[in-house]
């Protein structure tokens, strides 16, 4: 008797059954497959820095009507493609379509751009995710039931710090059928896209009219429309607006916009005017708000090319706004007060510090609140002076006058008046005279009657002498002290003063650090006598600064003015030493020769403007102008540039211990930079236009301008590495 169950026959057709099943359900499958979701034969193409593909709005195509295909383009963080006008460079992103016979694609719908600014340059261009919409016409004798392959070829310029040409051949399989429905993922992002394309202003009067190099195209909204905020135009075509320079934007009494546009330097005859106007916060069309609205109107009046903008050196751009812009006032503030601490260290500053504070270590001055008042009347003296200077400096402004930090070492008088003074100073450190020797007993206790107003005085002196110096973190506080208004200029002048006022004030707020020192004696006079050697120093720096300001013979008249200085302080020492009289008639005869020499040097500031320059005698150096710069940059050279004068120590400390270094003239060579100096010893509007629009205001500025990358400021204080690590990012 047999068991019951299947036989070994009735096992086997089951088992073809389930293989069968399985066939069926794996043909389903691909079936599914080739006739489903069409992103599923358009999976996105990856190039370096975007992801392209083309995404339907809807699932089908239908027979005679018309549908939307996109070309997505999800672009790398950073970086950017262009508009249908790129801008000042840049190429705009192409479709080559490849269709089937009887369909027909039409033009890209471009949504509206974003300013993006790229060095010195200004492109119109996409960041993100864009979609660059197509209608494609369907023929009516499409067969329903088919598949249809749209591919097309797409091109793009990506760029970032350089350029990249990239590019896929894209396609989208869809199916023919009598009804569609949206896309269920692109259907929706595809509708906002072309929601938000410009369209023409409803209920708004445009009109352009050119005036010379400029446009002013008004825009008059609707009764009752909201603030629209910010607008900026966008050409359809180059050669009608300059895009890097500014557009400046008015309200009239009507409530119209009037957006003065620059006309193109490179000016291509139209005579309409028709592009895209974006709006900060939105555009009252209708019923709707809109972010962009297109703009096409008869261009009235005449309009002539504009200057050529600096774009190969934006720094250079003498009508650019003061790139201060990231700078807060507190960030000024904090800038101004740390450099006006390092300021002491400075070699123009430290040697009449060390003077002053060699007095508080001199023997009777052990009374602590004498000491302290002396501190800060010091400080007043320094913070007295710098507001001094920020008010020269604004109602010089106020006249129009471009002046930076140090002008008053432009002038050869002052030049030849401080090296006098230094002399002078010299001479009595060196035991030659005392003071006291020079007035009347009575009033030679002057100083000492009145110690407050002698220590603030003194404060004015250190002012005077750092002037020529910018220490690090002074530069930038100082570009954008300038460009602010007067109470702004102020705050910065008065956190500088604060700054280099506070080593002293601390000195003589707590005395105890002069039980370092050993105990007053013969070392005191011996290094008084050492410290005239930087004043002597000093002269001689400011003899040199005077020769590259006029010429040889200047240096000959001062030199011979001190050495009749000298002499008259000697005879007056013999003098008030119980000599004959005659000896103080010799004195003041020598005093008044010095005056008669001296005089032309102080009248040579007209001389001293047409005379050359002899800051940049350095064959390897050119002379700076801003077109030889923009030359430079547009034959695509790396430029270096200087700004320097004979009378910043700084910036001649630098010149000798860093850009004459032998490693570092072959690194410029190298790397084929071209080597610029401008010269500011004497003024020079071109260069205070041009250390205005780097958010400078004083010497030493280092730029190294980079061809299709952003110019690189350097430090006031250079390091050999620093330097080769700039000329690395070539």
């Amino acid at each position: 008797m047999r068991l019951h169950g299947s036989t070994p026959q009735k096992r086997t057709r089951d088992a073809t059954s389930r293989i069968g099943f399985a066939l069926g359900v794996v043909l389903c499958l691909v079936a599914l497959i080739g006739t489903g979701s069409p992103r599923a034969l358009a999976a996105p193409v990856k190039t370096e820095h975007v992801e392209a593909e083309l995404v339907p709005e809807r699932n089908a195509l239908v027979p005679g009507a018309t549908t939307t295909i996109a070309l997505r383009l999800r672009i790398q963080e950073g970086w950017h493609t262009y508009w249908r006008n790129p801008g000042d460079s840049g190429l705009p992103t192409t479709l080559a379509w490849k269709l089937p016979p009887g369909y027909a694609a039409g033009d890209i719908e471009w949504p509206a751009p974003r300013a993006l600014p790229a060095g010195p340059l200004l492109n119109y261009g996409y960041e993100g995710e864009v979609l660059h919409l197509v209608p494609i016409e369907v023929p009516k004798d499409a067969a329903v039931g088919t598949e249809a392959t749209l591919a097309a070829r797409a091109d793009w310029l990506v760029c970032k710090d350089t350029c990249i040409p990239e590019g896929a051949d894209l396609s989208l399989r869809l199916p023919v059928a009598t009804a569609s429905a949206p896309d269920a993922t692109w259907g929706p992002r595809i509708a906002a896209t072309r929601a938000a394309l410009p369209r023409p202003l409803q209920g708004w009067s445009v009109a352009a009219r050119g005036n010379g190099p400029t446009i002013a195209l008004t825009l008059l909204p609707p009764a009752g429309a909201p603030d629209a905020g910010t607008l900026r135009f966008f050409p359809a075509q180059d050669g009608r607006v300059e895009p890097s320079r500014p557009q400046m934007l008015a309200r009239v009494g009507d409530g119209a916009y009037v957006l003065t546009l620059p006309v193109s330097s490179e000016l291509k005859p139209f005579d309409r005017l028709d592009g895209v106007v974006s709006a900060s916060r939105g555009l009252a069309s209708g019923a709707a708000t809109v972010t962009a609205a297109t703009v096409d109107v008869p261009l009235e009046g005449a309009v002539v090319a504009g200057p050529k903008p600096a774009l190969d050196a934006p720094a250079l751009d003498v009508d650019a706004a003061p790139a201060t812009a990231s700078l807060t006032l507190a960030a000024a503030i904090g800038l101004a007060f740390l450099g006006g601490m390092i300021l002491n260290l400075m070699p123009c500053v430290f040697p009449v510090l060390s003077l002053k504070a060699l007095s508080l270590a001199a023997p009777g001055h052990d009374d602590r609140r004498v000491l302290r008042s002396q501190g800060v009347a010091f400080a007043v003296g320094v913070v007295a002076t710098f507001v001094a200077l920020a008010g020269v400096l604004i109602a010089l402004r106020a006249a129009g006058e471009g002046l930076g930090w140090g002008f008053q070492l432009q002038s050869p008088g002052v030049v030849a008046a401080l090296a006098v003074l230094f002399f002078v100073l010299a001479l009595n450190l060196s035991g030659v005279f005392e003071f006291t020797s020079l007035v009347p007993s009575s009033a030679g206790s002057w100083s000492a009657r009145n110690p407050y107003v002698d220590a603030a005085l003194s404060g004015v002196l250190a002012v005077v002498i750092a002037s020529p110096c910018t220490a690090p973190f002074m530069g930038a506080a100082l570009g954008y002290a300038i460009a602010q208004p007067a109470r702004e200029t102020l705050s910065i002048f008065v956190a500088l003063g604060l700054g280099m006022a506070l080593p002293f004030l601390l000195l003589s707020l707590f005395p105890g650090w002069r039980r370092v020192l050993p105990r007053p004696g013969a070392w005191m006079e011996r290094l008084k006598q050492l410290l005239a050697f930087p004043l002597y120093a000093t002269v001689a720096w400011l003899a040199w600064v005077l020769g590259a300001q006029v010429d040889n013979d200047a240096v000959m008249r001062l030199l011979g003015t001190l050495v009749i200085v000298a002499f008259a302080l000697w005879a007056w020492r013999t003098y008030r030493g119980g000599a004959a009289r005659a000896w103080g008639a010799i004195a003041l005869a020598g005093v008044v020769g010095a005056m008669v020499v001296a005089w032309p040097l102080m009248t040579a500031g007209r001389a001293a403007d047409a005379a050359p320059s002899q800051a940049s005698a350095d064959p390897a150096w050119m002379s700076f102008s801003p077109d030889r710069v923009r030359e430079l940059a547009a034959d695509g050279r790396p430029v270096f540039v200087d700004f320097t004068a004979a009378w910043c120590v700084t910036c001649q400390v630098n010149k000798r211990l860093v850009l004459s270094d032998a490693d570092v003239r072959k690194a410029f060579a190298m790397r084929n930079v071209e080597l610029v100096r401008a010269d500011w010893t004497r003024r020079d509007p071109t260069i205070t236009r041009a250390l205005a629009a780097l958010g400078r205001n004083g010497v030493p500025v280092y730029v190294l301008y980079r061809p299709g990358k952003d110019p690189l400021l350097l430090p006031e204080v250079l390091r050999k590495q620093v330097v080769l690590d700039a000329l690395a990012s070539l």
